[in-house]
């Protein structure tokens, strides 16, 4: 698996507003907020994505559904990261002996992802962005 750059990074919130104050009027970050699902994205240069997740958004992400499964670790952070080949990759990981919890989807918004969590508790999302390749709107 050829990793090309990290495309995204999202810490997991409880609570969203909090963190919006924190991420935002504490570290003074510049912060995109879509209300109508609560997800926020810091909008620096020079940054392919920081946003911050729910834990409901990750669980929809993931499973399809608003909660978390009680039988997987509920994860810390987001960590994406870009390849050329999504479905190609998951088959790498598995070979390697790695559960994948998503398999490789294209999303509305037009990347495809798979995921799988990392020992430590990142929700780890093995992508196709192309949006950030220029090759469509973000």
């Amino acid at each position: 698996m050829d990793v090309r750059f990290v495309a995204g990074f999202s810490p997991i919130v409880d609570d969203a507003a909090g963190a919006r104050r924190f991420y935002g009027e504490g570290l003074s970050l510049p912060l995109k907020v879509d209300l109508s699902s609560d997800y926020t994205e810091v909008d620096l240069a020079g940054l392919k994505h920081f946003g911050l997740l729910t834990l409901a958004d990750a669980a929809r992400s993931t499973f399809g559904r608003n909660a978390w499964p009680d039988d997987v670790p509920r994860p810390q952070a987001t960590l994406e990261l870009e390849v050329d080949d999504v479905a190609a990759a998951v088959a790498e990981l598995r070979g390697r002996g790695l559960e994948v919890l998503q398999e490789a989807r294209e999303e509305p918004w037009g990347q495809t992802t798979a995921r799988l969590l990392s020992p430590e508790g990142l929700l780890i999302g093995i992508v196709y962005t192309p949006a950030l390749r220029g090759e469509g709107t973000p």
